[in-house]
Protein backbone atom coordinates (compact mmCIF):
# COMPACT_ATOMS: atom_id res chain seq x y z
CA UNK A 1 0.00 0.00 0.00
CA UNK A 2 2.84 2.31 -0.93
CA UNK A 3 1.84 6.15 -1.66
CA UNK A 4 3.08 9.25 -3.04
CA UNK A 5 1.88 11.68 -0.71
CA UNK A 6 3.91 13.55 1.24
CA UNK A 7 2.58 15.17 4.96
CA UNK A 8 0.84 18.36 3.03
CA UNK A 9 -0.95 16.56 0.28
CA UNK A 10 -1.62 13.55 3.53
CA UNK A 11 -3.35 16.64 5.45
CA UNK A 12 -5.47 17.51 2.25
CA UNK A 13 -6.29 13.81 1.48
CA UNK A 14 -7.79 13.88 5.40
CA UNK A 15 -9.66 17.01 4.55
CA UNK A 16 -10.83 15.55 1.47
CA UNK A 17 -11.66 11.93 2.80
CA UNK A 18 -13.70 13.32 5.51
CA UNK A 19 -15.94 14.74 3.29
CA UNK A 20 -16.11 12.51 0.25
CA UNK A 21 -15.83 9.20 2.57
CA UNK A 22 -19.47 8.28 1.86
CA UNK A 23 -19.32 8.70 -1.96
CA UNK A 24 -16.45 6.70 -1.95
CA UNK A 25 -17.84 4.30 0.91
CA UNK A 26 -18.79 0.82 -1.72
CA UNK A 27 -18.81 -1.68 0.44
CA UNK A 28 -21.39 -4.80 -0.08
CA UNK A 29 -25.02 -4.21 1.93
CA UNK A 30 -23.89 -7.18 3.97
CA UNK A 31 -20.22 -6.45 4.71
CA UNK A 32 -21.94 -2.51 5.98
CA UNK A 33 -24.28 -4.35 7.95
CA UNK A 34 -22.03 -6.88 10.17
CA UNK A 35 -19.27 -5.81 12.47
CA UNK A 36 -16.06 -5.26 11.24
CA UNK A 37 -13.24 -5.09 13.03
CA UNK A 38 -9.48 -4.46 13.16
CA UNK A 39 -8.50 -7.70 14.91
CA UNK A 40 -10.91 -10.61 13.01
CA UNK A 41 -11.08 -9.08 9.45
CA UNK A 42 -8.54 -6.06 8.72
CA UNK A 43 -5.43 -7.02 10.25
CA UNK A 44 -4.98 -9.85 8.15
CA UNK A 45 -5.85 -8.15 5.03
CA UNK A 46 -3.37 -5.40 6.15
CA UNK A 47 -0.47 -8.07 7.17
CA UNK A 48 -0.73 -10.40 3.60
CA UNK A 49 -1.26 -7.20 1.27
CA UNK A 50 0.21 -3.59 2.57
CA UNK A 51 3.11 -4.54 5.73
CA UNK A 52 5.67 -5.81 3.06
CA UNK A 53 6.35 -2.06 2.62
CA UNK A 54 4.78 -0.40 5.44
CA UNK A 55 7.12 -1.68 7.85
CA UNK A 56 10.02 -0.39 9.81
CA UNK A 57 12.75 -0.19 7.29
CA UNK A 58 10.07 -0.57 4.08
CA UNK A 59 9.63 1.75 1.53
CA UNK A 60 5.95 2.89 2.64
CA UNK A 61 5.96 6.32 4.26
CA UNK A 62 4.17 4.81 7.22
CA UNK A 63 4.37 2.01 9.53
CA UNK A 64 0.74 -0.41 9.00
CA UNK A 65 2.19 -3.58 11.60
CA UNK A 66 -0.71 -2.90 14.39
CA UNK A 67 -3.63 -1.18 15.27
CA UNK A 68 -1.98 1.68 16.62
CA UNK A 69 -0.40 2.32 13.96
CA UNK A 70 -3.08 1.95 11.68
CA UNK A 71 -5.91 3.90 13.46
CA UNK A 72 -4.95 6.95 12.55
CA UNK A 73 -4.53 6.55 8.87
CA UNK A 74 -7.64 4.65 8.15
CA UNK A 75 -9.17 7.14 6.38
CA UNK A 76 -6.69 7.96 3.74
CA UNK A 77 -6.03 3.78 3.63
CA UNK A 78 -9.91 3.50 3.11
CA UNK A 79 -9.41 6.12 -0.15
CA UNK A 80 -6.87 4.70 -1.53
CA UNK A 81 -8.17 1.14 -1.40
CA UNK A 82 -11.70 2.12 -2.93
CA UNK A 83 -9.78 3.56 -5.56
CA UNK A 84 -7.47 0.60 -6.17
CA UNK A 85 -4.54 2.83 -5.91
CA UNK A 86 -3.23 0.46 -3.47
CA UNK A 87 -1.37 -2.31 -3.34
CA UNK A 88 0.43 -0.61 -6.33
CA UNK A 89 -0.45 -3.00 -9.20
CA UNK A 90 -2.16 -0.66 -12.47
CA UNK A 91 -3.77 -3.57 -14.10
CA UNK A 92 -7.62 -2.61 -15.28
CA UNK A 93 -10.38 -4.84 -13.56
CA UNK A 94 -13.04 -6.12 -16.33
CA UNK A 95 -10.99 -5.47 -19.65
CA UNK A 96 -8.91 -8.64 -21.26
CA UNK A 97 -7.58 -11.31 -19.23
CA UNK A 98 -7.67 -10.92 -15.59
CA UNK A 99 -5.91 -14.69 -14.37
CA UNK A 100 -2.40 -13.49 -13.91
CA UNK A 101 0.74 -14.60 -12.02
CA UNK A 102 2.19 -12.35 -9.09
CA UNK A 103 -1.47 -10.25 -9.43
CA UNK A 104 -1.12 -7.66 -6.40
CA UNK A 105 -4.43 -6.41 -6.54
CA UNK A 106 -6.98 -7.05 -4.06
CA UNK A 107 -10.18 -8.87 -4.39
CA UNK A 108 -13.22 -6.92 -3.81
CA UNK A 109 -14.62 -8.80 -0.76
CA UNK A 110 -11.33 -7.33 0.67
CA UNK A 111 -11.82 -3.98 -0.56
CA UNK A 112 -15.28 -4.21 1.16
CA UNK A 113 -14.19 -5.07 4.34
CA UNK A 114 -11.79 -2.18 4.48
CA UNK A 115 -14.17 0.59 3.66
CA UNK A 116 -16.80 -1.31 5.74
CA UNK A 117 -14.58 -1.02 8.97
CA UNK A 118 -13.97 2.69 8.36
CA UNK A 119 -17.67 3.17 8.15
CA UNK A 120 -18.28 1.55 11.13
CA UNK A 121 -15.46 3.68 13.55
CA UNK A 122 -12.29 1.44 12.29
CA UNK A 123 -12.86 -0.49 15.82
CA UNK A 124 -10.61 -2.76 17.42
CA UNK A 125 -12.08 -5.91 17.80
CA UNK A 126 -12.01 -8.44 20.46
CA UNK A 127 -8.68 -7.95 22.30
CA UNK A 128 -8.68 -11.87 23.04
CA UNK A 129 -8.67 -12.37 18.98
CA UNK A 130 -5.11 -12.45 18.05
CA UNK A 131 -4.60 -11.16 14.19
CA UNK A 132 -2.58 -13.68 12.11
CA UNK A 133 1.24 -12.47 11.70
CA UNK A 134 2.53 -11.10 8.30
CA UNK A 135 4.41 -13.18 6.14
CA UNK A 136 7.32 -10.87 6.16
CA UNK A 137 9.85 -11.89 3.69
CA UNK A 138 13.54 -10.60 4.06
CA UNK A 139 13.40 -7.20 1.32
CA UNK A 140 17.02 -8.06 0.27
CA UNK A 141 15.84 -11.80 -0.34
CA UNK A 142 15.46 -13.18 -4.02
CA UNK A 143 11.35 -12.96 -5.35
CA UNK A 144 11.32 -16.53 -5.84
CA UNK A 145 13.52 -18.28 -3.45
CA UNK A 146 11.04 -19.28 -1.21
CA UNK A 147 9.84 -21.46 -3.98
CA UNK A 148 12.14 -22.44 -6.19
CA UNK A 149 15.31 -22.20 -3.39
CA UNK A 150 18.27 -20.41 -4.22
CA UNK A 151 19.66 -18.82 -7.69
CA UNK A 152 21.59 -21.24 -9.94
CA UNK A 153 23.35 -18.54 -11.48
CA UNK A 154 23.83 -14.58 -10.04
CA UNK A 155 25.63 -12.22 -12.80
CA UNK A 156 26.72 -9.06 -10.87
CA UNK A 157 27.14 -5.75 -12.75
CA UNK A 158 30.24 -3.46 -12.17
CA UNK A 159 29.86 -1.43 -8.81
CA UNK A 160 28.59 1.82 -9.87
CA UNK A 161 29.13 5.19 -7.55
CA UNK A 162 25.63 6.89 -8.17
CA UNK A 163 25.95 10.58 -7.15
CA UNK A 164 23.36 12.47 -5.09
CA UNK A 165 22.51 14.74 -7.30
CA UNK A 166 23.26 15.68 -11.22
CA UNK A 167 21.89 14.30 -15.12
CA UNK A 168 21.15 10.83 -15.77
CA UNK A 169 23.58 8.33 -15.72
CA UNK A 170 24.23 4.99 -17.86
CA UNK A 171 26.56 2.13 -17.11
CA UNK A 172 27.49 -0.28 -20.20
CA UNK A 173 29.59 -3.17 -20.13
CA UNK A 174 29.99 -7.12 -20.45
CA UNK A 175 30.27 -10.07 -18.20
CA UNK A 176 31.05 -13.59 -19.06
CA UNK A 177 28.81 -16.09 -17.91
CA UNK A 178 31.35 -18.97 -17.65
CA UNK A 179 28.04 -21.54 -19.09
CA UNK A 180 29.73 -24.52 -20.90
CA UNK A 181 26.45 -25.47 -22.03
CA UNK A 182 23.11 -24.13 -23.32
CA UNK A 183 20.58 -23.88 -20.35
CA UNK A 184 17.09 -23.07 -20.27
CA UNK A 185 15.62 -20.62 -17.99
CA UNK A 186 12.60 -20.99 -15.56
CA UNK A 187 12.95 -17.40 -13.58
CA UNK A 188 14.56 -14.46 -13.44
CA UNK A 189 14.88 -11.61 -11.34
CA UNK A 190 17.13 -8.43 -11.72
CA UNK A 191 17.64 -6.36 -8.14
CA UNK A 192 19.64 -3.06 -7.26
CA UNK A 193 21.35 -3.83 -3.74
CA UNK A 194 21.06 -1.91 -0.73
CA UNK A 195 19.30 1.87 -1.43
CA UNK A 196 19.89 1.83 -5.14
CA UNK A 197 16.40 0.69 -5.58
CA UNK A 198 15.06 4.89 -6.27
CA UNK A 199 17.54 5.41 -8.47
CA UNK A 200 18.09 2.30 -10.82
CA UNK A 201 15.77 3.24 -13.69
CA UNK A 202 16.14 0.08 -15.95
CA UNK A 203 18.96 -2.28 -16.65
CA UNK A 204 18.53 -4.40 -19.34
CA UNK A 205 20.91 -7.38 -19.92
CA UNK A 206 20.99 -8.68 -23.33
CA UNK A 207 23.49 -11.86 -24.80
CA UNK A 208 26.15 -12.23 -27.00
CA UNK A 209 27.40 -15.30 -28.10
CA UNK A 210 30.73 -16.05 -30.12
CA UNK A 211 30.73 -16.70 -34.16
CA UNK A 212 33.44 -19.18 -35.81
CA UNK A 213 35.43 -16.42 -35.57
CA UNK A 214 35.41 -16.16 -31.69
CA UNK A 215 33.86 -12.94 -32.54
CA UNK A 216 30.58 -11.93 -30.32
CA UNK A 217 27.30 -10.87 -32.05
CA UNK A 218 24.09 -10.32 -30.99
CA UNK A 219 21.39 -12.86 -29.96
CA UNK A 220 18.64 -11.68 -27.61
CA UNK A 221 17.71 -10.02 -24.42
CA UNK A 222 18.05 -12.27 -21.69
CA UNK A 223 15.62 -10.02 -19.66
CA UNK A 224 14.77 -6.72 -18.57
CA UNK A 225 14.43 -4.75 -15.41
CA UNK A 226 12.73 -1.17 -14.09
CA UNK A 227 11.74 0.41 -11.19
CA UNK A 228 9.35 -1.73 -9.16
CA UNK A 229 9.42 -4.77 -11.29
CA UNK A 230 8.90 -8.34 -9.31
CA UNK A 231 10.55 -10.61 -11.56
CA UNK A 232 9.69 -13.25 -14.92
CA UNK A 233 8.45 -16.49 -14.37
CA UNK A 234 9.03 -18.92 -17.97
CA UNK A 235 5.45 -21.08 -18.13
CA UNK A 236 6.01 -24.80 -18.46
CA UNK A 237 7.31 -26.06 -21.64
CA UNK A 238 9.15 -23.53 -22.83
CA UNK A 239 12.73 -22.21 -23.15
CA UNK A 240 14.21 -19.26 -22.80
CA UNK A 241 17.48 -20.17 -23.47
CA UNK A 242 20.92 -18.77 -21.72
CA UNK A 243 23.73 -20.10 -24.83
CA UNK A 244 27.02 -21.82 -23.59
CA UNK A 245 29.96 -18.98 -23.89
CA UNK A 246 27.52 -16.42 -23.66
CA UNK A 247 28.97 -12.57 -22.62
CA UNK A 248 25.88 -10.73 -20.98
CA UNK A 249 25.60 -6.92 -21.21
CA UNK A 250 24.61 -4.90 -19.05
CA UNK A 251 22.73 -1.61 -19.87
CA UNK A 252 22.24 0.39 -16.61
CA UNK A 253 20.08 3.86 -16.36
CA UNK A 254 20.08 5.78 -13.21
CA UNK A 255 18.83 8.46 -11.99
CA UNK A 256 20.72 10.74 -9.03
CA UNK A 257 19.15 11.27 -6.22
CA UNK A 258 16.00 9.04 -7.31
CA UNK A 259 12.41 8.74 -8.66
CA UNK A 260 9.56 8.41 -6.32
CA UNK A 261 8.89 8.20 -2.72
CA UNK A 262 11.71 5.98 -1.52
CA UNK A 263 14.28 8.24 -3.34
CA UNK A 264 16.69 9.54 0.05
CA UNK A 265 18.53 12.07 -2.28
CA UNK A 266 21.89 10.55 -1.23
CA UNK A 267 24.79 9.32 -2.70
CA UNK A 268 24.81 5.57 -3.79
CA UNK A 269 28.99 4.17 -3.45
CA UNK A 270 29.81 0.47 -5.19
CA UNK A 271 25.97 0.05 -5.98
CA UNK A 272 25.95 -3.26 -7.94
CA UNK A 273 22.84 -4.70 -9.96
CA UNK A 274 22.54 -8.59 -9.58
CA UNK A 275 20.36 -11.00 -12.09
CA UNK A 276 19.66 -14.06 -10.34
CA UNK A 277 18.39 -16.90 -12.70
CA UNK A 278 16.56 -20.24 -11.98
CA UNK A 279 17.69 -22.92 -14.77
CA UNK A 280 15.68 -26.09 -15.26
CA UNK A 281 17.72 -28.97 -15.30
CA UNK A 282 20.19 -30.00 -17.74
CA UNK A 283 18.63 -32.73 -19.71
CA UNK A 284 15.59 -30.19 -19.65
CA UNK A 285 15.98 -29.22 -23.50
CA UNK A 286 16.29 -32.90 -24.43
CA UNK A 287 14.01 -34.39 -22.12
CA UNK A 288 10.90 -31.89 -22.87
CA UNK A 289 11.91 -30.45 -26.52
CA UNK A 290 10.00 -27.47 -25.72
CA UNK A 291 9.24 -24.42 -27.76
CA UNK A 292 11.76 -21.14 -27.97
CA UNK A 293 10.88 -17.96 -25.94
CA UNK A 294 12.01 -14.75 -26.12
CA UNK A 295 11.60 -11.31 -24.81
CA UNK A 296 11.67 -8.37 -27.37
CA UNK A 297 10.92 -4.46 -26.97
CA UNK A 298 8.05 -4.14 -29.46
CA UNK A 299 8.06 -0.34 -30.39
CA UNK A 300 5.60 2.45 -30.81
CA UNK A 301 6.00 4.75 -34.25
CA UNK A 302 2.13 5.46 -35.37
CA UNK A 303 1.45 8.71 -33.91
CA UNK A 304 4.79 9.75 -33.75
CA UNK A 305 5.53 13.15 -35.61
CA UNK A 306 7.93 12.89 -38.15
CA UNK A 307 8.88 9.38 -36.86
CA UNK A 308 9.61 11.21 -33.61
CA UNK A 309 7.60 10.99 -30.58
CA UNK A 310 6.86 14.71 -29.40
CA UNK A 311 4.46 15.87 -26.57
CA UNK A 312 3.68 19.56 -26.60
CA UNK A 313 3.29 21.63 -23.09
CA UNK A 314 0.22 21.23 -21.25
CA UNK A 315 -1.04 18.86 -23.84
CA UNK A 316 -1.51 15.01 -24.49
CA UNK A 317 -0.84 12.21 -27.50
CA UNK A 318 -0.88 8.78 -28.07
CA UNK A 319 0.90 6.13 -29.88
CA UNK A 320 0.26 2.91 -31.25
CA UNK A 321 2.34 -0.25 -32.94
CA UNK A 322 1.27 -3.21 -35.41
CA UNK A 323 2.83 -6.71 -35.17
CA UNK A 324 2.38 -9.45 -36.73
CA UNK A 325 4.05 -12.76 -37.09
CA UNK A 326 4.45 -15.64 -39.94
CA UNK A 327 3.92 -18.54 -37.69
CA UNK A 328 1.91 -18.95 -34.84
CA UNK A 329 2.62 -17.59 -31.52
CA UNK A 330 1.63 -17.19 -27.59
CA UNK A 331 1.66 -14.15 -25.76
CA UNK A 332 3.04 -15.31 -22.30
CA UNK A 333 3.36 -11.59 -21.05
CA UNK A 334 3.18 -8.22 -21.38
CA UNK A 335 4.80 -5.14 -20.00
CA UNK A 336 4.10 -1.59 -21.29
CA UNK A 337 7.21 1.13 -20.58
CA UNK A 338 7.64 4.74 -20.32
CA UNK A 339 8.60 7.55 -18.13
CA UNK A 340 7.04 10.49 -15.82
CA UNK A 341 4.33 11.25 -18.62
CA UNK A 342 2.92 8.38 -19.75
CA UNK A 343 -0.21 7.39 -18.17
CA UNK A 344 -2.32 4.16 -19.60
CA UNK A 345 -1.64 1.46 -22.11
CA UNK A 346 -3.28 -1.19 -23.62
CA UNK A 347 -2.54 -4.73 -25.70
CA UNK A 348 -4.92 -5.87 -28.60
CA UNK A 349 -5.28 -8.67 -31.05
CA UNK A 350 -6.68 -7.80 -34.55
CA UNK A 351 -7.82 -10.97 -36.45
CA UNK A 352 -7.76 -10.16 -40.21
CA UNK A 353 -10.08 -13.20 -40.96
CA UNK A 354 -13.14 -12.08 -38.86
CA UNK A 355 -11.77 -8.16 -38.97
CA UNK A 356 -12.58 -8.35 -34.51
CA UNK A 357 -10.32 -7.00 -32.38
CA UNK A 358 -10.08 -8.64 -29.02
CA UNK A 359 -8.65 -6.39 -26.02
CA UNK A 360 -6.08 -8.52 -24.18
CA UNK A 361 -4.64 -5.68 -21.44
CA UNK A 362 -5.57 -2.51 -20.61
CA UNK A 363 -3.47 -0.66 -17.82
CA UNK A 364 -4.29 2.75 -16.45
CA UNK A 365 -3.46 5.56 -14.39
CA UNK A 366 0.24 3.91 -15.04
CA UNK A 367 3.73 5.06 -13.07
CA UNK A 368 6.93 4.63 -14.32
CA UNK A 369 7.74 4.05 -10.32
CA UNK A 370 5.79 0.21 -10.30
CA UNK A 371 6.63 -1.88 -13.66
CA UNK A 372 4.92 -5.11 -13.83
CA UNK A 373 5.87 -7.70 -16.07
CA UNK A 374 1.57 -9.12 -16.36
CA UNK A 375 2.09 -12.80 -16.80
CA UNK A 376 -1.02 -14.36 -18.00
CA UNK A 377 -1.78 -17.76 -16.94
CA UNK A 378 -0.76 -20.56 -19.52
CA UNK A 379 -4.39 -21.68 -19.63
CA UNK A 380 -5.44 -18.14 -20.70
CA UNK A 381 -2.17 -16.93 -22.35
CA UNK A 382 -3.24 -15.91 -26.03
CA UNK A 383 -2.65 -18.18 -28.86
CA UNK A 384 -2.31 -16.03 -32.28
CA UNK A 385 -2.69 -17.56 -35.54
CA UNK A 386 -0.17 -16.91 -37.81
CA UNK A 387 -0.96 -13.31 -39.87
CA UNK A 388 -3.02 -12.34 -36.89
CA UNK A 389 -1.77 -8.36 -35.71
CA UNK A 390 -0.48 -7.44 -32.12
CA UNK A 391 -1.95 -3.65 -31.63
CA UNK A 392 -0.19 -2.13 -28.88
CA UNK A 393 -1.14 1.45 -27.94
CA UNK A 394 -0.12 3.83 -25.32
CA UNK A 395 -0.74 7.02 -24.07
CA UNK A 396 0.74 10.09 -22.43
CA UNK A 397 -0.75 13.32 -20.33
CA UNK A 398 1.91 16.42 -20.21
CA UNK A 399 -0.50 18.30 -18.13
CA UNK A 400 -0.59 19.66 -14.59
CA UNK A 401 -3.85 16.95 -13.97
CA UNK A 402 -1.14 13.89 -14.58
CA UNK A 403 0.35 13.69 -10.92
CA UNK A 404 3.76 12.16 -11.85
CA UNK A 405 4.47 15.25 -14.71
CA UNK A 406 7.71 17.32 -13.32
CA UNK A 407 6.57 20.44 -15.41
CA UNK A 408 4.00 20.12 -17.66
CA UNK A 409 5.50 23.70 -19.43
CA UNK A 410 7.75 21.59 -21.14
CA UNK A 411 7.99 19.77 -24.72
CA UNK A 412 8.68 16.56 -24.07
CA UNK A 413 10.40 14.09 -26.95
CA UNK A 414 11.43 10.56 -27.34
CA UNK A 415 14.70 10.13 -25.52
CA UNK A 416 16.30 7.86 -22.95
CA UNK A 417 16.71 10.33 -19.98
CA UNK A 418 14.22 10.19 -17.19
CA UNK A 419 12.43 13.31 -18.27
CA UNK A 420 12.23 12.17 -22.15
CA UNK A 421 9.50 9.40 -22.81
CA UNK A 422 9.84 6.42 -24.43
CA UNK A 423 7.46 4.56 -26.33
CA UNK A 424 7.53 0.44 -26.49
CA UNK A 425 6.41 -2.66 -24.46
CA UNK A 426 8.10 -5.75 -23.42
CA UNK A 427 6.46 -9.11 -24.53
CA UNK A 428 7.35 -12.83 -24.18
CA UNK A 429 6.40 -14.73 -26.89
CA UNK A 430 6.49 -18.40 -27.13
CA UNK A 431 7.00 -19.56 -30.78
CA UNK A 432 4.86 -22.05 -32.04
CA UNK A 433 4.57 -24.53 -35.06
CA UNK A 434 1.37 -25.29 -36.83
CA UNK A 435 1.13 -28.34 -34.69
CA UNK A 436 1.59 -27.22 -31.44
CA UNK A 437 -1.29 -24.33 -31.86
CA UNK A 438 -3.90 -26.91 -32.83
CA UNK A 439 -2.78 -28.71 -29.46
CA UNK A 440 -3.07 -25.92 -27.47
CA UNK A 441 -6.24 -24.61 -28.94
CA UNK A 442 -7.67 -28.29 -28.65
CA UNK A 443 -6.55 -28.82 -24.72
CA UNK A 444 -8.35 -24.93 -24.33
CA UNK A 445 -11.71 -25.93 -25.78
CA UNK A 446 -12.10 -29.71 -24.21
CA UNK A 447 -10.73 -27.70 -21.08
CA UNK A 448 -14.20 -24.94 -21.88
CA UNK A 449 -16.14 -27.66 -22.69
CA UNK A 450 -15.78 -29.71 -19.37
CA UNK A 451 -16.44 -26.25 -16.89
CA UNK A 452 -19.67 -25.86 -19.12
CA UNK A 453 -20.97 -29.20 -18.45
CA UNK A 454 -19.48 -28.91 -14.84
CA UNK A 455 -21.66 -25.85 -14.18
Amino acid sequence: MHTWLNTANIRLSFTLVTGLVSLLCIGTASAQDDAITYNSHVAKILNENCVVCHREGGIGPMQLTNFEQVRPWAPLIQYKVANREMPPYAYDHGIGLQNLTGDWRLEQAEIDTVVAWVNQGSPLGDVDVVPPPANLPDPNAWTFAAELGAPSLIIPSVAIDIPANGNDLWSKHYVETGLTQDRCIKAAQVKPRGDARAVVHHANTDILVPDENGDYEAYGYLTEYAMGKWGELMPDGVCRTLPKDARVHWDIHMFPGGVGPSANGTMIEDNVVELAIWFHDEDFIEQSKPYKQDLRAYLMREGYENNFLVIPPNGYTMTQGFHSFDHPVRIDSYQPHGHLRMNAASLEIFYPETGRTTQISQVSNWSATWHHSHIYSPDEAPLVPAGAVLVIKQWYDNTADNPNNPDPDQWVFDGSRTGDEMSHAWIAVTHLDDAGYETMAAERKTKEDRAVAGN
